[in-house]
């Protein structure tokens, strides 16, 4: 293997290591500090959603382990591990609000969301294709089958980076929310910030390291 592929390898794993390792500790400190107003996170969710003029957005437990909680634009739906559904936390306000921007965004027709949706099922076709395709070419020594794979593969990283600004504007709109709601302190908010900052970075690495391969695949696509 090309050692520039296994510094890519590397340094890809310690980016996703360390920013999960990263959301980790900050969701588990802050779930630990219970909110002033005594508000589960499904009750901030709730009065979010309010207070934005949306109250037709269900809210389930997802059943799923602590930050896997999301937004399913289909259904239109919120769906909340126990942690954030019924914690009183500020870690569970600032999961549940993050989750009610996305309602908010769907609700208001934000142009980056409704992107990021229109190219879903291009990005699920590149996730599932690029590998194979690629590998095939190269066996088959077939350069445009390895330039389809690469293109497919920069579908991928096409969705990567239309999630950032989606992800980035949710985590605002609940920040927005929390600081402003009745009986949450700006210690608190101060928390929420840095869950959601944490939760942001695994976007951001999980982006960059995309980045890196594409650059990496494309130029060695050019020098064969």
């Amino acid at each position: 293997m090309h050692i520039s592929y296994l510094a890519l390898i590397v340094i890809s794993l310690a980016l996703g290591l360390g920013t999960q390792a990263y959301i980790k500790l900050t969701y588990r400190r802050w779930s630990q500090v219970p909110l002033s107003n005594g508000m589960s996170g499904r009750q901030m969710a709730e009065r979010m959603l309010a207070t934005n003029g949306i109250g037709s957005v269900p809210i389930y437990n997802n059943g799923g382990a602590d930050l896997s909680d999301y937004y399913d634009p289909k259904s239109d739906a919120l769906y909340l591990s126990g942690g954030s559904e019924r914690g009183a936390s500020v870690a569970s306000a600032a999961v549940a609000c993050h989750e009610a921007g996305h309602a908010t965004q769907h609700a208001r027709d934000y142009a980056p969301a409704r992107v990021r949706m229109a190219i879903v099922p291009l990005a699920n076709i590149g996730s599932q294709a690029w590998m194979v395709v690629l590998l095939l070419g190269i066996m088959l020594n077939a350069s445009g089958l390895v330039t389809l794979g690469i293109v497919l593969f920069a579908l991928v990283v096409a969705f990567e980076l239309v999630t950032l600004p989606v992800e980035f504007d949710a985590s605002r709109r609940a920040l927005q929310y929390i600081s402003g709601a009745p009986g949450v302190t700006a210690d608190e908010a101060r928390g929420a910030r840095q869950v959601l900052t944490a939760a942001a970075l695994t976007y951001v690495a999980a982006a960059l390291s995309s980045i890196l391969q594409l650059l990496y695949l494309l130029g060695q696509n050019r020098d064969e």
